[in-house]
């Protein structure tokens, strides 16, 4: 095998591995979701909507993740295709990361008021 056709090789299976990580964030958040959203609202005596407006967003994280996963798996794939690089898209990853951290801080508010 020739060295050119083996980094390819190699690059197309990095570029699966990352998509299938964004689909592991994904459920995961999916998971977080359910638990914030559903479970914890049942077990406790808390006030239920604090914590379904939580699931609601770690719902929509999730959702972020496996589209927005699965868009940079194909402009990669087109990208390799042309011999070219994608950047990864610095305006979705600071929505991504604003959105997650917010969801952090008002999963510390919900828990803190209802402690």
């Amino acid at each position: 095998m020739d060295e050119e056709r083996d980094a390819t090789r190699r690059t197309l299976l990095a570029n699966e591995r990352t998509f299938l990580a964004w689909w592991r964030g994904g459920l995961t958040a999916l998971a977080v979701s359910l638990g914030a959203g559903a479970l914890v609202p049942e077990l406790t005596t808390a006030t239920r909507w604090p914590f379904v407006v939580l699931g609601i967003g770690f719902a929509v994280l999730a959702i972020m993740f496996i589209a927005y996963g699965s868009h940079r798996h194909r402009v990669v794939e087109r990208a390799l295709a042309r011999g070219e690089f994608a950047p990864l898209e610095r305006r979705i990853v600071l929505a991504m990361g604003a959105f997650g951290i917010t969801l952090g801080l008002l999963t510390i508010l919900a828990v803190l008021l209802e402690v």
